[in-house]
């Protein structure tokens, strides 16, 4: 090939590869500017979690607010931010989604996710249409950490994987008279609580002499080496026991008014519904906005989609017609989520009373999901509900590189004598690992997006007016549509008379409705009659889920004359249209 030759051929690939970035410009994926920069490969404590709300808040005046609902038990500041485009109405106005993560304090990347959830629409809100059209519709409140003094404890303080789920309200959990004298004790300085092992010739365990990081159960008719101790601790109040009265509290998400328990049914039940500050708080926030028609809490983990009930007896709450809504989200879920399951609570995985989305789906007939986020399998990107030991530490070593085990280090125990003290350490399960969190944390936004498109549109379909015989007397028939899958009032809502009716209004500005009644079909002859106040009536099932409702208004008036329909919903936004009465047909 000359040089000439290869000269001309790149000058030609070049001018073709110019051509085309000019004529079809293509990018591997939608760049969103942000005005706040968040890594979301690694975890904050909760004042770091409020400092992004605020940095948030301070770029985006004009939709976000943020608002202090209340104080923690020991003390921190409570804050929702509220997400709404003006231009469309104030936030009340429309329907309203609630999204909140870690009521249990260990249950740290539940908050993180609501943080990216606000994060991401936010900067998405102009840049994306899906994202600008969803914001343009539906307000959103969001609560990155219902539990801040738990979560700063797990922070703070010595604790395992699975410690500390509740809050800090000090708790005699032994009896003895005395509040949280017997915590777990950190003897080796790590930051975690992790195992402790005690020489034994007589033991049940022995260590594996090709991994000394393992231990495990000898056979029956063996001797072992080693007896397991339990948790690193002391028995600091010299009852016997060890670490039996640590710092806290109760298990705020059994602290609800739906299906509470009290404490000798279900542990950590609090001392009544909504005795915890934090709970109380939340509830009157969200109680004083009936518009709240969705609901989204984050919890670890375990891959799961959540939905109630959480005692079997309460099935029958749940009219089927809910259940259908909750199906079709649940089963979109599953493939927005992979290796998550979409489950009923007390069916598949444990009864719960006094739940938060049992409160909030029960007691509101809000449709609320947990997400339990990080699965098993997501540690190996495939179908493997339980992992064996060996793949663990596959796991662990090649892919964390031992970052959450602590080594085993002698010391001295001053019951025990010599002891080993080490092991996995609080960071080594539940928690999502940090490289993979801002996946984690996207597809749970991406699924929350998805049920909150989900919340009622409602929008006028046509409107006909026929006069009847030669006086005054016009017979109109009005449609309002749904677009959306939910409901503008849930089954439960409906069978149980919780909140307000819709409203459908007719106000002629002269004459009056003479009678007004429901009706199947446009062609229906007949009319299930509205009693009372037939330009008022009251819709107890609002309008059902990508359906309508058709009434008719029997209107005594002149000809020309105007009349404003009003229809009037908690949980969609109202819509009113004015006509004059002439003779108009469906088209």
């Amino acid at each position: 090939m000359t040089p000439m030759f290869t000269r001309t051929l790149k000058a030609a690939l070049c001018a073709a590869l110019a051509a085309a970035s000019v004529s079809a410009p293509a990018v591997a994926q939608e760049f969103i500017p942000a005005k706040v920069d968040i890594a979301f490969n690694r975890y904050y404590t909760y004042t770091e979690l409020v400092d992004h709300m605020h940095a948030i808040a301070n770029a985006y005046p004009e939709i976000v607010t943020l608002e202090q609902i209340g104080l923690s038990g020991l003390g921190r500041p409570l804050y929702v931010a509220t997400v709404n485009a003006p231009n469309t109405g104030p936030a009340g106005s429309k329907p309203a989604m609630w999204i909140d993560g870690n009521v249990h304090g260990n249950e740290i990347q539940a908050a993180e996710v609501v943080l990216y959830s606000l994060w991401y629409l936010t900067r998405a809100y102009g840049h994306n249409e899906d994202l600008t059209e969803l914001l343009d519709n539906y307000s959103f409140y969001f609560m990155v950490s219902q539990n801040p003094d738990g979560r700063d404890y797990w922070f703070e303080e010595a604790n395992t994987p699975n410690s500390s789920r509740s809050n800090q309200r000090p708790v005699d959990n032994d009896r003895d008279g005395f509040f949280d004298e017997d915590p777990p004790d950190d003897l080796d300085g790590d930051g975690s609580i992790t195992t402790m092992w005690k020489p034994d010739p007589d033991g049940r365990w022995k260590r594996d002499e090709k991994d000394p990081r393992v231990f495990y159960r000898v056979g029956q008719d063996e001797v072992g080496e080693w007896t397991r101790l339990g948790s690193e601790g002391i028995d600091n109040d010299g009852d016997g026991r060890t670490n039996e009265d640590g710092p806290g509290g109760d298990d705020m998400n059994r602290n609800w008014p739906s299906d509470w328990k009290p404490n000798y049914v279900q542990y950590g039940a609090g001392e009544f519904p909504l005795s915890n500050p934090e709970t109380r708080a939340i509830a009157e926030f969200i109680l004083a906005r009936p518009n709240i028609a969705a609901g989204q809490s984050y919890h670890n983990s375990g891959g799961m989609i959540l939905r109630g009930p959480g005692a079997n007896y309460a099935e029958s709450l749940y009219p089927r017609e809910d259940i259908r809504v909750y199906d079709e989200i649940g089963t979109v879920a599953e493939d927005i989520l992979p290796y998550y399951n979409y489950w009923v609570i007390y069916k598949d995985l444990y009864t719960v009373h006094g739940g938060f989305v049992n409160w909030l789906a029960e007691g509101l007939g809000v449709f609320s999901f947990t997400n339990e986020m990080w699965a098993a399998s997501k540690y190996f990107q495939r179908d493997i509900s339980r992992p064996s030991e060996e793949q663990m530490w596959l796991f662990r070593d090649r892919l964390q590189f031992g970052q959450d085990f602590k080594d085993y280090t002698e010391i001295d125990h001053p019951e025990h004598g010599k002891v080993l003290v080490g092991g996995l350490n609080k960071w080594a399960s539940r928690n999502t690992p940090t490289f993979a969190l801002e996946e984690e944390c996207h597809r749970n936004f991406a699924f929350t997006m998805f049920h909150a498109d989900q919340m009622p549109v409602v929008e006028w379909g046509p409107i006909e007016a026929e006069q009847v015989g030669d006086g005054d007397l016009w017979m109109v028939t009005v449609e309002v549509k749904n677009t959306k899958l939910m409901p503008t009032r849930s089954g439960i809502q409906a069978n149980n008379n919780i909140g307000r009716n819709d409203i459908l209004t007719c106000e002629p500005s002269e004459g009056r409705v003479a009678m007004s009644g429901s009706i199947r079909e446009r062609t229906d002859k007949q009319l299930n009659e509205t009693r009372f106040e037939p330009g008022r009536v009251q819709l107890r099932r609002g309008v059902p889920s990508k359906g309508s409702v058709l009434h008719r208004f029997l209107i005594e008036g002149p000809r020309g004359g105007a009349v404003t329909l009003r229809y009037e919903s908690e949980k969609a936004k109202d819509l009113e249209t004015t006509f004059t009465l002439e003779p108009r047909s469906r088209d």
